[in-house]
């Protein structure tokens, strides 16, 4: 826990991409392999499912600092991190537990903790040489099944224990929010530099389910060709947003020109006789469309296919809001599946026979993808489609064809240079996504948090609200779109301008107007207001326009009718 804690302290302490980079590798090359498998699970983004309600923290976090609730509500409020919160709240404020153990600041005013000594005794509470992975696998991940009494006791015991470093990072883990200041990006070329390994390889190896071990950290640092994982997804290759037109992007004729499907990003993988479907999140989806899954039985072995799983009807993509039935549906898939067919759209062949195609260029990529579909029986290709190319139309077509996408229920168009490889992540210049303006409206800051990361000091996450008669009732959280010197000017309105606080959100004085802009509106019984919009993120402070000349929730109804009336009905 100590090594962890201080390679979490070297990364959170710098900027430098290179340090980061250096202060993992220095880590991984010097901890146990179990410990380093566990280290790169959390900062791959990967988390431990939360193993104590956030109320017992806070329970406990009065009881050992004896501060008035009303402080630590505050503490938690400034801060924005409740990890962080307690580590500050508690150092230097809890004696040592056991006789003859010197409190790590003898100085400091302590407090005992509030059971007896032979009770404590039950707890292991050995702290120097105890591996990252005993702690969690023997100590942390036990607690789901714990009472709330052991809960307390052992938690007390590590908290009294650890410094102020090591206390944080412990909360971080108990409470599923870990999070640290370095890219998957810088962690791919940490592990590349200690392995000796090319950088795809690594990205490769890092896809998909694993389980932290030292088996699984021995497989990912050896030798190319060691670590054979059939269900392992390819790191998917991302495209950048085209601001202007096409016109500076040469020839026509170098482009793949398709829609741009409002589906989830998904890879389609068929291999050692089972087939596996992983959204773009690394989350395994195979168990909720079974019929794309049934249909991906027709592929031969050693196939992987990208493309966008899409609520399908009528010879056309319905709106995503459809395909969010099927996306959260644990139970009774089937039954849901014959209200809301889904159909995966191909646009792209990555593995064949089993052998890595990624580096030769799309359009051989493609017509082998075509030419495969093609050969499937009736029942699959109905299931497994060829994403549309839009061949033989001037750049001026395609922008006028881009103007009638929302009719289509497609978001642009996707365009691809038909000699790219398949790139792993995003790199300018080969694929592009040509969006349709967004829908804007005009809307009301009501909510401000602190954000994440390098951030988590700022208020950066946002509330809107728009008006429903005389009150103002939420629409959208956006948290893009905003300058830094921006972000930081509304940082320092909304700590004057906050009127109440509920933990870490503040609700500030409703003046502020932004102009937010959305792909889509759909109705939502989850939402107060009755409709939720998609990807919204702020195009602009509208300082010029009074809080009262807001958009309402009549405009985006009006809206909805509008889209609902151009798609058609189920």
């Amino acid at each position: 826990m100590k090594q962890f804690a201080d390679l979490y302290s070297r990364i959170d302490g710098t900027t430098s991409t290179n340090a980061k980079v250096t202060a993992l590798v220095e880590y991984l090359a010097v901890a146990p392999p179990a410990d380093a498998a566990w280290a790169l699970f959390f900062l791959t983004g990967r988390r431990l499912k939360r193993l104590l309600p956030s109320r017992l923290l806070h329970e406990w976090t009065l009881e050992l600092s004896n501060l008035p609730e009303w402080l630590v509500r505050e503490s938690y409020a400034a801060i924005g991190d409740f990890a962080e919160a307690i580590a500050l709240l508690l150092d230097r404020r809890l004696e040592p537990l056991l006789p003859g153990v010197v409190h790590r600041d003898a100085s400091a005013s302590a407090n005992r903790l509030p059971f007896d000594e032979p009770e404590a005794l039950a707890v292991d509470v050995a702290i120097d040489g105890v591996t990252l992975a005993d702690w969690i696998e023997h100590r942390i991940i036990p607690l789901r099944d714990a009472s709330d009494a052991d809960r307390r006791t052992r938690v007390f015991v590590w908290w009294s224990r650890l410094d102020r470093w090591q206390l944080f990072v412990l909360n971080k883990l108990l409470t599923g929010e870990f999070r640290v200041g370095m890219s998957h990006t810088l962690v791919v070329r940490a592990v590349a530099q200690l392995s000796g390994l090319p950088t795809p390889v690594v990205e490769h190896r890092l896809m998909g389910n694993w389980e932290p071990s030292a088996v699984a950290f021995a497989a990912l640092i050896g030798p190319e060709g060691a670590h054979d994982e059939p269900s392992r997804p390819y790191p998917f290759c991302l495209a950048s947003p085209l601001e202007a037109g096409p016109s500076e992007l040469g020839d026509r004729d170098e482009w793949l020109v398709e829609w741009k499907w409002d589906g989830i990003r998904a890879q389609l993988i068929r291999r050692h006789g089972e087939v596996f479907l992983w959204s773009r999140g690394e989350e395994l989806i195979t168990g909720r469309f079974p019929e794309v899954v049934a249909a991906a039985a027709a592929l031969p072995d050693g196939t992987v296919l990208d493309g966008e799983l899409l609520a399908f009807a009528d010879d056309r993509p319905r709106p995503f809001a459809d395909l969010q039935q099927r996306i959260g549906r644990q139970r009774r898939v089937h039954e849901v599946a014959s209200d809301i067919p889904v159909v995966f759209v191909a646009y792209d062949l990555l593995e064949t026979a089993g052998d890595d195609i990624r580096a030769q260029g799309l359009r051989g990529r493609r017509a082998r993808l075509v030419r495969l579909l093609e050969a499937l029986p009736g029942d699959a290709r109905g299931r497994l489609h060829v994403s549309e190319a839009l061949l033989d139309r001037t750049w001026e077509e395609l922008g006028t064809l881009r103007q009638g996408s929302r009719e289509r229920g497609v978001e642009g168009l996707m365009l691809k240079r038909w000699s790219s490889p398949y790139h792993t992540g995003r790199r300018r210049g080969d694929w592009w996504k040509w969006k349709i303006e967004p829908h804007t409206i005009d809307a009301v800051l009501i909510y401000a948090q602190p954000g994440s990361g390098r951030r988590a000091s700022l208020f950066t996450d946002y509330t809107f609200g728009v008006w429903d008669g005389d009150a103002l009732v939420p629409v959208a959280k956006a948290y893009s779109g905003l300058t830094d010197v921006e972000i930081d000017e509304l940082d320092r309105w909304v700590r004057r301008h906050t009127t109440e606080r509920f933990g870490p959100v503040s609700a500030v004085e409703p003046v502020q107007v932004f102009e937010l802009g959305f792909e889509r509106i759909a109705r939502s019984s989850r939402h107060r207001s009755g409709v939720a919009v998609r990807f919204p993120r702020m195009l602009r402070w509208r300082r010029d326009k009074p809080a009262s000349q807001a958009d309402t929730l009549e405009t985006l109804r009006a809206l909805l009718a509008v889209q609902d009336d151009s798609l058609p009905r189920r």
